[in-house]
């Protein structure tokens, strides 16, 4: 006990001595942080948004003539090909229509040589006065009646024959058939409101995406002021996940941009479309698609952990300057990336943004920087580091 109290003495008068000769205590090192520099990045902006997917094409099957429905040729459900007969339309009286045409048309044609050797004739005659003008003038008219009732009996014929095709409802086009509206035995009228099926043709198939006008505009304006290009080779090429958050294997294609902006919510219809060979996508399916939008090959990007919030909530970092003193600095966000956030405003290129260290370190303080290593190799036992969502 007595040795301890005159250590505790000496080191005192010690330290005394030291004060009194103008030394004092050696000061502690600088506060090691890892820093990130900012560096120039090739940047892929995508957006990522709601669809509703519908079908390629849509054919509603209705009759074109009255008539009685013999027999349904389908089975309801089924993947049908165009020109497939779908009902067939009781003939008999569309026959009769055709047989009754062609019957009128061969005896218009049986009158006409007799009439037209008459006029021949009388042509002869009228020279010798044999016969009066009278009746050459009523044998040509007879002759012009007979040629112009041939004419109206070859277009009723042709009209009985598109009328007894009719008889046969075909497919107009190939894809799946759903429900059918009637049953044999069923009375249908020509052109009626009600579809007899309807035929979607699901392979492709369109997703329809609503992009607001906003971010339309926002777009249009990076792209005149050459922030980044869509000169991409994979420029048009759209992901998309399904309802349950599954990605679907192929990749769609953005085929155009409405010109016709929603009054109820500001938005634009962007349509894309996707290869169903298996038929996974059905029409009225709500999914997600990412958009690429394009390319930034100057970018901004630094770990999410780097940014914190000021007391208003505006995103700020601590940068270390060119006399390692630690330094804020305000920022403007656009996005996040993957785990980094995209900066467009409040960083140059070559900046240390302290990424680890956050916590010990103060506006002013000198700090000993050293490289952040974003796989972890940087991190100490119970270090913590922050992480920001949204701007």
């Amino acid at each position: 006990m007595l040795k301890k109290n005159i250590l505790s003495l000496l080191t005192i008068i010690i330290a005394l001595s030291l004060i009194g000769c103008g030394r004092r205590p050696p000061l502690p090192p600088p506060t090691e942080v890892a820093v990130a520099t900012v560096m120039p990045q090739r940047a892929v902006l995508t957006t990522e948004l709601p669809g509703r997917t519908s079908a390629y094409r849509i054919a509603e099957i209705r009759p074109q003539v009255n008539g009685l429905i013999q027999k349904r040729l389908f089975t309801e459900g089924s993947d049908v090909n165009a020109g497939q007969i779908l009902y067939q339309i009781d003939p008999a009286p569309f026959q009769a229509t055709v047989n009754n045409a062609k019957a009128s048309l061969n005896r218009a044609k049986a009158l006409l040589p007799s009439i037209r050797s008459r006029v021949e004739r009388y042509k002869e005659l009228l020279t010798d006065n044999a016969v009066s003008q009278q009746e050459y003038d009523d044998a040509t008219s007879s002759l012009n009646q007979t040629e112009a009732e041939i004419q109206y009996w070859q277009a009723t014929v042709e009209t009985a024959n598109i009328n007894l095709g009719y008889t046969s409802v075909t497919a107009p086009i190939s894809g799946r058939i759903g429900k059918s509206s009637v049953t044999d035995g069923a009375l249908v009228t020509a052109y009626q409101p009600t579809p007899l099926a309807t035929i979607q043709q699901l392979n492709p198939i369109y997703v329809d995406v609503p992009q607001s006008t906003t971010e339309m505009l926002r777009l249009n304006r990076r792209l005149k002021d050459g922030s980044f290009n869509q000169n991409e080779p994979n420029q048009k090429n759209v992901k998309l996940f399904l309802e349950e958050g599954v990605a679907y294997p192929l990749d769609g294609k953005l085929q155009f941009r409405d010109i016709t902006v929603d009054p109820t919510t500001g938005t634009v219809i962007l349509r894309i479309v996707f290869p169903n060979p298996q038929e996974i996508l059905l029409p009225g399916m709500f999914t997600r698609v990412i958009i690429e939008e394009g390319v930034q090959e100057q970018a901004i990007l630094i770990p999410q952990q780097t940014v914190s919030r000021d007391l208003k909530g505006n995103p700020v970092v601590m940068i270390v300057d060119a006399e390692n003193k630690v330094q804020p600095r305000p920022l403007a966000l656009e996005r996040a990336i993957g785990d980094q956030w995209l900066v467009s405003s409040g960083l140059s290129f070559g900046d240390r943004v302290i990424a680890e260290g956050l916590q010990k370190v103060r506006p002013g303080s000198v700090v000993k920087a050293i490289p952040f290593d974003a796989a972890g190799k940087n991190a100490k036992p119970g270090a913590q580091s922050r992480t920001n969502g949204g701007k």
